[in-house]
């Protein structure tokens, strides 16, 4: 082996050992050249073979860098446990995040986990024989106690850097977390229907997500402030499974006993997401009511399904590919053993058919 290829594998470890102390730059070719006992012109052609292999990066005026890439291929597979990897929203925001990262050299696994603990502890025993250093997370009814804390705690204990993806665990508050502001996007959607008139709003939120009751208390706040009730006989909540029979049988019982018991009365609804707003409109043409003069209807997520409902639905959207490019460019910094910080991506307004002014 030449002096430039031993050296380069003696720098893959110290590499290695700065990334665990979050030392991403290497010292200067003098001081390599110094501190290895070797010419200058081994350590640029060290330096030269660790660039090829992708685990450093030069930047000008400033030095090498470590990219976060390991020299063992199987160990840049990054996991992402996700509840769908077909469904609604996912296919566009894993075709972000996997294409962010494999900019970067790395590569996704997807694994779905149905929305389901029991589910999720399996895929998470299967990674425990060789942790991933990272591993994206989107929690399984997440706002529950989850039982599978302890099989985290052993994988970060194995090196995994965790990720979190829209929801976080209460016993895992610490971790890193990227996430919708739902609290925002639910203030901002009860802001907009007041300005429209209505006084009277219900809401349908799903309670075993975190993101149901982070959006009901973001728009509950905002008619507080405004000296409105959202009053609990108007507001319904279903489970995940409940969503699961919508989307394998359509079962829209849950709809159809939401406008019979909590609807009456309102002139608005905030539905917490695009495809309950799709299904509950669909459920209240059958009842003759009409959107938007009989009822006006908001919702999150920008979904095709807000395009292709035959009225169009007013909804909360994010910057194209905002989400994605965050949890990617997160995890890296995580691999690299830089400081990352949890983050809240805000929602914008997309004004549609489904809301108008209220009726006197």
């Amino acid at each position: 082996m030449s002096k430039y290829e031993t050296l380069s594998e003696q720098l893959m470890e110290q590499i290695s050992r700065n990334l665990q102390q979050g030392i991403t730059a290497l010292p200067t070719e003098a001081q390599l050249s110094q501190q290895y006992r070797v010419s200058r012109q081994t350590v640029r052609a060290a330096l030269s073979l660790l660039r090829k292999k992708g685990l450093i990066e030069s930047r000008q005026g400033s030095g090498s860098y470590a990219t976060g890439l390991s020299p063992d291929a199987s160990k840049n597979l990054i996991p992402i446990l996700i509840a769908s990897s077909q469904e609604y929203i996912y296919p566009h925001l894993l075709a972000d995040i996997r294409s962010a990262l494999t900019e970067k050299g790395y590569q996704l696994q997807v694994c779905p986990t149905d929305n389901d603990t029991s589910k999720e502890r399996q895929i998470l025993l299967s990674l425990l024989n060789t942790p991933p250093r990272g591993l994206i997370v989107e929690g399984s009814k997440s706002a529950l106690p989850t039982p599978n804390a302890d099989l985290y705690d052993k994988l970060k204990a194995g090196g995994s850097h965790l990720l979190f993806l829209h929801n976080r665990y209460s016993a895992l508050s610490e971790e890193v977390c990227i996430k919708d502001d739902n609290y925002y996007g639910g203030y901002l959607l009860a802001s907009h229907l007041a300005e429209l008139g209505h006084t009277s709003i219900a809401g349908i939120f799903k309670i075993d997500d975190q993101q149901g009751p982070e959006r009901y208390l973001g728009a509950a706040s905002c008619l507080r402030d405004l000296g409105l009730e959202f009053a609990d006989s108007h507001v319904g909540w279903f489970q995940s499974s409940e969503i699961n029979a919508l989307e394998k049988r359509q079962d829209t019982r849950f709809l159809a006993a939401f406008i019979k018991e909590q609807l009456p009365g309102c002139s608005a609804v905030i539905c917490y997401n695009d495809e309950i707003a799709y299904w509950l409109m669909k459920e209240l043409s059958y009842t003759h009511i009409q959107i938007p003069r009989d009822v006006s209807v908001v919702c999150f997520d920008n979904s095709y399904l807000s395009e292709l409902s035959k009225i169009r639905i007013t909804t909360m959207t994010h910057r194209p590919h905002e989400i994605g490019n965050c949890v990617a460019d997160t995890m890296v910094r995580l691999l690299q053993g830089i400081p990352a910080v949890s983050q809240e991506i805000p929602w914008e307004l997309v004004r549609r058919e489904s809301d108008g002014p209220a009726r006197p």
